[in-house]
């Protein structure tokens, strides 16, 4: 069916059916289509151009910070996987494995990549000699392929998934963990500053950091049906994939000595999140910091006023584009207004500023805040200023609204029954004293598909409660329970 004869409104609820919502504000605010083969999406442009801005502040970060980029082979040949058992445990179900060049059999089996530590180890160990070479910090934009996702969610779940994976080398453990702090701080500032949504810093449970870490820390952000998303990790790994891969170098004592490394990594699960937190039931919702066009300005005329209004209404965008503020002119003759409000409301634009005749006869316009309708007008004089201060407004009204979405959704357990109790009544995040059993998880993931998405960064903080919620026993931390995407 052509876009022209699709019903233009978004006909599910976000709050009664969030499934079909998603999925049909991906399709209808043209994020994404699906592909023919089951589980793989095509980004179409205006999703892209989401993805490209999410990227470009991560990328200016971690330049900043020392970081360069690089690209590494999306084959790696299985002998370089199996140096690492841990990644090939890790990863063995979800590999996709090319076997055939053309006609002729590979003599090895070649891995799409899952994630590519055992491809770019190898080369940072190549590359690195002395202390001198230290730190070593590359990072890839790319895509990766995990063969795990059976129901697929665009952004949220797909075969093949957009991300960037940093990996660097240190001389000792307090350089590589003052990397991976560095980095899970700078997730945490996208999501603050970009997304417009509060996130919660922690450490996944043993049982479920990264295949041969050391230790995994996480961003983790609620979205509005009580879920969570696991929305970034930073791992320092320790030294295992250095000796795996023989990251040596020599010391200024002149001796030689194993690298500390780490790796990190977001995904375009980010954009799943950002359509799941502030979309609503006529469409899409951005931020004004990722709106591919912040502001759309709509001239409204009779044929008596069309000149005149579409004159003035061109000026407006015209020097809003100058000033560097990303704005659409939507002049068509062959749309209603209220039809190009709809249009704009679906697809997300953050302001429009409407221009009929009595703007015209006053020397103002009209503002409409994309979140809530709110309506302002204001004159015309100052105008980039008057629009970057209702920008700035409608970022701290979607922050505020998805900060609230978080109050109060983090609540204590101290038994088994009180977390299903809670979880299944609420959502959100329980909190409760834990021994660090991963077997206690299972009772709780059988019964409502919740799990332990991280406990606190500080190793030494104590426990919530003396008891774990589960098996009575000592508690050694306090985790943090919920249902995830």
């Amino acid at each position: 069916m052509s876009e022209d004869h699709q019903e233009l409104g978004i006909t599910e609820s976000k709050e009664h059916a969030t499934g079909d919502w998603y999925a049909e504000v991906v399709q209808k605010a043209q994020l994404a289509d699906y592909a023919p083969m089951g589980g793989f999406i095509v980004t179409r442009p205006r999703g892209y151009a989401v993805w490209e801005r999410l990227r470009e502040h991560l990328d200016g970060w971690f330049k900043d910070t020392g970081v360069q980029n690089a690209y590494f082979p999306l084959f790696i040949p299985e002998s370089y996987l199996e140096r690492e058992k841990d990644v090939v445990e890790g990863f063995d179900p979800e590999v996709a494995w090319v076997t055939h060049g053309g006609y002729e059999e590979l003599e090895e089996r070649l891995a799409v990549r899952p994630t590519s530590e055992s491809i770019i180890t190898p080369f940072i160990a190549r590359w690195v000699r002395s202390h001198r070479d230290l730190p070593m910090r590359v990072n890839q934009w790319c895509s990766v392929v995990r063969w795990e996702a059976t129901e697929t969610k665009p952004f949220f779940r797909t075969k093949e998934f957009l991300w960037q994976e940093g990996h660097t080398a240190h001389a000792d453990l307090a350089g590589a963990m003052d990397e991976t702090m560095t980095r899970l701080d700078q997730y945490e500032r996208l999501y603050e500053d970009v997304l417009a949504m509060p996130a919660l810093k922690g450490r996944k449970p043993p049982h479920d950091k990264f295949p041969g870490a050391h230790t995994t820390t996480t961003i983790e952000t609620l979205m509005p049906d009580g879920k969570s998303v696991q929305a970034a990790t930073s791992h320092y790994l320790g030294t295992s994939f250095a000796e795996a891969f023989d990251i040596t170098y020599v010391g200024e004592d002149e001796r030689d000595r194993t690298a500390h490394t780490t790796s990190w990594g977001i995904s375009w699960r980010a954009m799943g999140a950002l359509i799941m937190t502030h979309s609503d039931d006529q469409g899409l919702v951005l931020p004004p910091t990722l709106a591919p066009k912040q502001v759309v300005v709509v001239p409204i005329w009779q044929e008596d006023t069309k000149d005149e209004v579409l004159d003035y209404a061109a000026d407006l965008a015209a020097e809003l584009d100058e000033a560097g503020v990303r704005t659409r002119l939507d002049d068509r003759d062959n749309r209603n207004p209220g039809f190009k409000y709809n249009e704009w409301e679906l697809k997300g634009i953050p302001l429009r500023v409407e221009v009929g005749p009595n703007e015209v006869a006053d020397d103002e316009l009209t503002l409409v805040h994309r979140p809530d309708g709110e309506e302002a007008v204001e004159d015309r004089a100052g105008l980039v200023e008057t629009v970057e201060d209702h920008l700035d407004t409608v970022y701290a009204k979607l922050y505020a609204r998805a900060e609230q979405t978080l109050e109060g959704e983090i609540r204590e357990a101290d038994s088994r029954e009180e977390i299903l109790g809670t979880i299944g009544q609420h959502g959100g995040y329980v909190k409760t004293g834990w021994c660090g059993d991963a077997d206690c998880e299972d009772p709780i993931k059988e019964a409502i598909a919740a799990e332990i998405v991280m406990v606190p960064l500080d190793r030494d903080e104590e426990p919530i409660h003396d008891e774990c919620a589960v098996c009575g026993e000592t508690a050694t931390e306090t985790a943090f329970w919920a249902q995830t995407y």
